[in-house]
């Protein structure tokens, strides 16, 4: 069976005894078919150097292919301590960002199909768009749904950062959109990601969130998906959907409460939008 490396063990550059670090804070998600995180803080000696660094690890099971698995691994270092994240995306949750099969799909839509035919892992520098984000996670302020909901976002542009960085799809600093050159502009963008993640429950129009951010509704979505990687509704739908599988299995709140407060007019109207997102009705996630 494939075994990656250990994280700290490379950021040590040498193994790690067991007097060089004690965990200070600890949390972890394990909700079936979404992300799967789990978050340390260490405190370590302040004269014992890490290194920042990154790494994917893409594990496939041919003969098991519910069990394929992309794993992102971080380890960041401070003077006195050292935080080690893990992010881990089954299939099944991977399969949401999939738009085509054709044969000549992309380098990263190859890995998000699981079509290499062996496990593998590989180091990843941390870029300043993932620095931020990293930064962003270890120093946010909320605290239940809302946190639930930051993280989940968060993930899923270390995920999009991560894959560009692997197979070096783009400059990651250059931009098709050439608006988006405009600081001003990208901050009106990242405004209105924000907003839709703080408005999980009340669904915004395009044209409503445009005029919330002060920019053109044509360059929103366009800024949005070159920024992002993913379209408003897409990014938006995925949100509510993985925050109502949070409410369902660790809150534990019923079909109806959940519906309520995502916004849904009908029951079933949620319970379709849900099936087509998980392949599970909500009634069923609890049996999984």
């Amino acid at each position: 069976m494939f075994q990656a490396p250990d994280i700290l063990t490379m950021a040590y550059r040498q193994p790690v005894l067991q007097d060089d670090l004690h965990i200070i804070l600890e949390k972890d998600r394990q909700i079936p078919g979404s992300v799967q995180y789990t978050i340390r803080r260490y405190s370590k000696h302040p004269q014992r150097d890490l290194e920042d660094i990154g790494m994917l690890v893409y594990h496939v099971r041919k003969e098991e292919p519910a069990h394929n698995y992309l794993e992102l691994r971080f380890c960041v270092a401070g003077n006195a301590t050292a935080d080690v994240l893990s992010f881990r995306f089954q299939s099944v949750h991977l399969s949401q960002f999939i738009r085509t099969r054709k044969p000549e799909s992309t380098a990263s839509e190859e890995l998000l199909n699981f079509r290499h035919q062996s496990s593998f892992s590989k180091t990843l520098s941390l870029c300043g768009r993932t620095r931020l984000v990293l930064e962003a996670l270890l120093n946010h302020s909320y605290t239940g749904s809302m946190e639930n909901i930051f993280i989940n976002a968060q993930s899923q542009m270390l995920l999009l950062y991560s894959l560009e960085c692997m197979v070096g799809e783009r400059e990651v600093e250059g931009f098709q959109c050439k608006f988006l050159a405009n600081e001003a502009d990208r901050e009106k963008i990242i405004r209105a990601r924000e907003i839709l993640l703080n408005q999980i429950g009340e669904p915004l129009t395009i044209k409503a969130l445009s005029r919330k951010v002060a920019i053109n509704e044509c360059y929103l979505k366009k800024g949005f998906k070159e920024m992002f990687g993913t379209t408003i509704f897409d990014f938006y739908q995925g949100q509510r959907m993985e925050h109502a599988r949070y409410l369902l299995y660790e809150k534990g709140l019923s079909v109806t409460e959940v519906s309520v407060l995502l916004g849904y007019s009908s029951i079933s109207h949620f319970s379709t939008a849900f099936k087509k997102h998980t392949g599970l009705k909500p009634c069923e996630l609890l049996f999984h």
